[in-house]
């Protein structure tokens, strides 16, 4: 009598979901997140998995809004400059954030941040913002060390629930937050003619803040930065 034949085993070979906390390497971060078609966004932040509650519209999306208008504008009028949208970035082996915006000079005109062969933003963009709910959110936090140590020259954070926003610029390694001069307005040091009315901002008085970045873009300063990005 012939003996049955052992069966096969079969091992499961799904992906497991992206979860909240999560300790995972980046490679193993994007098998995952990658086969999560319908998340909109999740980061890695020092080797921990990062998602977002949906996003309210007051607090988070129409801030987002407005930060992107300025940016925006900025972008269009400065040729060799890049703005981008919520992209991942990877800026180490335990980190790969997903930012609300990101302002970034192309890498052939001397930027740091170059765009892989599968289409991901790879090392640390010269400008990152941050919409943040409160000043106890992780953008304030450990995201800030991370943008800090892989050398982010400009990071802002609009804490939405206080009304507030932080400039800071990277200064001998540390963050230092830049303030306003006495009409208001504080510029970035990195982009040239980056003007920021910040009360006018923090009140939803868009027409106003643009004014002042108009302004900004028709600075010598402004006009010399557009041609030394034209000279590489």
């Amino acid at each position: 009598m012939m003996a049955n034949p052992v069966k096969p085993q079969h091992f499961s070979t799904s992906i497991p979901p992206l979860e909240n906390g999560d300790r995972l390497t980046r490679p193993e971060f994007e098998r995952r997140y990658n086969k999560m078609t319908h998340l909109k966004k999740a980061e890695l932040i020092e080797g921990v998995v990062y998602m977002p509650a949906a996003l309210r519209f007051k607090s988070h999306a129409q801030p987002h809004g407005n930060l992107m208008i300025w940016l925006g504008f900025y972008k269009v009028m400065t040729s060799g400059v890049e703005l981008g949208d919520n992209p991942t970035i990877r800026l180490d082996w335990d980190n790969e954030p997903q930012p609300d915006a990101v302002l970034f000079i192309d890498q052939n005109l001397g930027g740091k941040t170059r765009l892989s062969e599968d289409d991901y933003l790879e090392g640390a963009p010269e400008l990152v913002a941050e919409i943040a709910a409160s000043s106890a959110a992780i953008d304030l936090g450990d995201k800030k060390q991370v943008y800090r140590r892989n050398g982010v020259l400009e990071y802002l954070v609009w804490q939405s629930y206080e009304n507030q926003f932080n400039w800071f610029v990277l200064e001998k390694g540390e963050y230092i937050k830049l303030q306003p001069d006495e009409a208001g307005i504080i510029r970035s040091r990195v982009f040239p003619g980056l003007w920021l009315a910040e009360n006018e901002l923090l009140t939803g008085n868009m027409k106003q803040v643009l004014q002042v970045l108009q302004t900004g873009l028709e600075s010598v300063e402004h006009q010399a930065f557009v041609e030394q990005l034209a000279k590489h």
